[in-house]
């Protein structure tokens, strides 16, 4: 009966294909993949690998990073110039209006000044976020799901947590990160993130106050406009109408001749403010619509590359936990709306 039982048994024995077998990084366990897979991820650790990795030198790192600190350093001129130059071109025109609006003129210039520049300086030299450190490469030391989703940064030679992007300016992997901008010479990433939404909110206020002075200043100095024939126009429609334009900017032209150096300063100031304040608040929105998504730019890009699969939850709650405030007002509406009401006797 033994011998029946034995011999009934089927044995298979198969033979692993080289080229199917490969070590997890992670972990380190030895996997049996299908064929062609170019990418798998581990049972045990979790950790995804992707056999086609097409790394590239950064060769031009040093140029980028030179480029990056050329652009701090001519946009840190530039704002020195706003503030000092303001300051001096509307020194003797806050204090002829009233001593009071001259204090308060540069109280709040100083304000202002000193909140772009720091949060400025914040954004620029505090690093962008650095993902977590965790122990890998070997079966003893990860355990079961340690390592869900990461992969691998072949440029760090080190793991890359699912919410971290390797930015090639910076040579570096950043955590949270929504893009490379070149003038801060810096990633925006989880740690000057909200410094970054700072100092867009103080460069836009300060914009508008700057645009604001530079034009009632300059109204006050600009010599008397001179018009040669615009009362003598003669056509109608659209002939008229460009000529009185052609006329009305002929006077503008002839007058602006006349300014003195304080004037044309403040024509400067008032054109590169408004300039500014409109790039930077298309930049301010951008951001605060990805920050109510629960989105980041590149995961917006993913998102869009992917087709949308994965769907963040859109609301107000976004942007009082990205500042920092957890619980927002609104979860106590309903609380008190629905309190019972008391009865006075």
């Amino acid at each position: 009966m033994a011998e029946s039982a034995e011999s009934s048994k089927d044995y298979f024995v198969t033979t692993v294909n080289e080229d199917h077998a490969t070590i997890c990084w992670g972990c380190g366990l030895r996997l049996l993949l299908p064929t062609h897979a170019p990418v798998f991820k581990c049972g045990w650790c979790g950790a995804i690998t992707s056999q086609n990795v097409n790394k590239t030198e950064t060769k031009c790192l040093w140029g980028r990073r030179l480029q990056d600190r050329c652009f701090v350093t001519i946009l840190s001129v530039f704002m020195l110039f706003l503030i000092c130059g303001g300051v001096w071109a509307v020194h003797w025109f806050v204090f002829s209006v009233s001593y009071t609006f001259g204090i308060f003129h540069y109280i709040l210039t100083a304000i202002l000044a000193a909140t772009t520049v720091s949060t400025f300086s914040l954004s620029a030299f505090r690093c962008a976020g650095t993902p977590p450190t965790l122990l890998w490469g070997s079966y003893p030391v990860v355990g079961k799901g340690d390592l869900e989703n990461y992969t691998f940064c072949h440029y760090c030679v080190k793991p890359k947590s699912p919410r971290a992007h390797h930015c090639r300016s910076c040579g570096t992997c950043v955590l949270d990160m929504d893009h490379h901008c070149p003038f801060i010479g810096n990633c925006v990433g989880a740690a000057n993130h909200r410094h970054f939404i700072a100092f867009l909110f103080s460069a836009v206020f300060s914009t508008i106050y700057i645009s604001f002075i530079s034009a009632y200043a300059g109204l006050h100095i600009w010599p008397p406009v001179k018009y040669r024939s615009l009362g003598h126009l003669n056509g109608s429609g659209r002939d008229l109408a460009i000529r009185a334009f052609k006329e009305v900017m002929l006077a503008l032209v002839s007058s602006a001749v006349q300014l003195s150096a304080r004037g044309l300063i403040l024509v400067y100031l008032f054109v590169s403010s408004v300039s500014l304040q409109i790039g930077l608040s298309v930049l301010l929105w951008q951001q605060l619509c990805y920050i109510y998504e629960g989105k980041t730019y590149l995961s917006h890009l993913s998102s869009q590359g992917s087709g949308g699969d994965h769907i963040e939850e859109k609301g107000c709650q976004n942007i009082f936990r990205f500042f920092g405030c957890p619980y927002s007002i609104f979860i106590y509406l309903p609380t008190l709306r629905n309190s019972p009401k008391r009865h006075t006797k």
